[in-house]
C-alpha cells in the first residue's frame, strides 16, 4: 500500500485560490509588463483599486487584468485613519501579502515613499517583492506624506528621488518587478516642474510614471505629449482635482493606464450606509434582498463549491491509500 499520493492523483486543485496552485509572482509580473506595454500602443490598462480579498475577488471575477493595493484605502478601510503616512512598511507588507493571497491578478502596491530614503525604500522593495507584489510605486513627497489631492505638500529633492528610485530598481531581484515613479510637484510647484521631474525619474530607471492631480485637460495632453512613449498613470478621483473624462479620452491623451484607486471602497461606503440605515430603520432586512449578494454568490466568490468538492476527493482519496 502507498502511503502517499502523486500529485496526479489529488486532481486538478487550480480553482482553490488561496490554497491551490496560483500563478508565480513571476509569471504576474511577465503578465503586468506585458499589459504596459499594450497601454503606450492605444490597449489601456484599467485598475481599480481594491483594500481587501472581497475587493480582489470582485476586481478579478469583473474580468480586470490587475489591481491596485491603494494606501489611502488601506490607510482609511484597514485602519480608520485618514491617509497621512500613518499605515507603516510591515502593515503594508502583511497587507500585500494576503491580497496576493486572495487572487491571481498582479498586484500593483502603493508604497508611499519608500518610507525613508534611498536604503529605506531598498528594503521596502525586498520585503513587497517577497509578498508577491507585481509593481511598487514610490512617490516623492516628504515623510509624512499626504493624499496627492488634499493640499500643503512637502517634496523632497528631485535629485533625491532620482537616487531613491534608482536604488529600488538596484534592490530587485526579479527585473520583471515593475518601478512606478509618482510626483506631487504639480500642486507644489506646477505642471512643468512635475513633467521636468517626471522626465528625471524616467531618466533613473523607473518604468512608469504617474503625474498626480493635473488640474486640467490641457495639463494632461501637455505630460502625455512630453513623456511620450512611457506608460502613464492618470488617478481618477471622483471630486478630486484631475478632470474626470471618458476612458478613450485619457488614451487619447496619453494615458494608458488609467487607476481608480478608491471608487471601489466608496462604492462600498455608501452601499454599507444606505444598508445599515434601513436595518436602524426598519429593523429588518428581508425587503432589501434584491440588493445584496445572494447566499450562493457569496460562497461562489469565495470558492465553497470547489473547496467543498475538493474537499471530498481528497478525504476519499486518503482514505483509500
Amino acid at each position: 500500500m502507498s502511503t502517499s499520493a502523486s500529485p496526479n492523483a489529488l486532481g486538478d486543485l487550480s480553482a482553490l485560490t488561496g490554497v491551490g496552485p496560483m500563478p508565480s509572482a513571476q509569471e504576474r509580473r511577465a503578465d503586468l509588463r506585458t499589459a504596459l506595454s499594450a497601454s503606450t500602443t492605444g490597449s489601456p490598462l484599467v485598475l481599480p483599486g481594491v483594500t481587501d480579498a472581497l475587493g480582489a475577488r470582485l476586481v478579478e471575477e469583473a474580468g480586470f487584468a490587475a489591481a491596485y493595493a491603494t494606501g489611502a484605502g488601506l490607510a482609511n478601510a484597514g485602519y480608520g485613519i485618514p491617509d497621512l503616512g500613518l499605515v507603516s512598511l510591515g502593515e503594508v507588507v502583511d497587507h500585500a501579502g494576503r491580497l496576493n493571497e486572495a487572487t491571481r491578478l498582479p498586484l500593483v502596491v502603493d508604497a508611499d515613499t519608500g518610507y525613508g530614503g534611498p536604503l529605506a525604500a531598498m528594503r521596502t522593495v525586498r520585503l513587497l517583492e517577497r509578498a508577491g507584489a507585481a509593481a511598487i510605486q514610490l512617490e516623492d513627497q516628504e515623510m509624512p506624506k499626504r493624499c496627492g489631492h488634499f493640499d500643503d505638500h512637502a517634496l523632497i529633492p528631485a535629485g533625491h528621488m532620482q537616487t531613491k528610485i534608482a536604488a529600488a530598481c538596484e534592490a530587485r531581484t526579479d527585473a520583471d518587478l515593475v518601478i512606478i515613479a509618482r510626483t506631487d510637484a504639480r500642486s507644489v510647484h506646477g505642471i512643468d516642474e512635475a513633467i521636468a521631474r517626471a522626465t528625471a525619474y524616467v531618466e533613473a530607471g523607473a518604468d512608469v510614471i504617474f503625474v498626480e492631480a493635473p488640474r486640467t485637460v490641457e495639463e494632461l495632453e501637455l505630460v502625455g505629449r512630453e513623456l511620450a512613449g512611457v506608460p502613464l498613470v492618470v488617478n481618477v478621483v471622483e471630486g478630486g482635482r484631475t478632470p474626470q473624462l471618458e476612458l478613450k479620452e485619457y488614451v487619447d491623451l496619453g494615458f494608458g493606464v488609467v487607476l481608480f484607486a478608491n471608487y471601489l471602497m466608496r462604492s462600498m461606503h455608501l452601499a454599507g450606509r444606505e444598508a445599515l440605515a434601513h436595518l436602524r430603520e426598519h429593523g429588518e432586512t428581508g425587503s432589501r434582498a434584491d440588493r445584496m449578494a445572494t447566499w450562493s454568490q457569496r460562497q461562489e466568490l469565495f470558492g465553497l463549491p470547489a473547496f467543498t468538492a475538493a474537499q471530498t476527493s481528497l478525504d476519499r482519496s486518503w482514505e483509500e491509500l
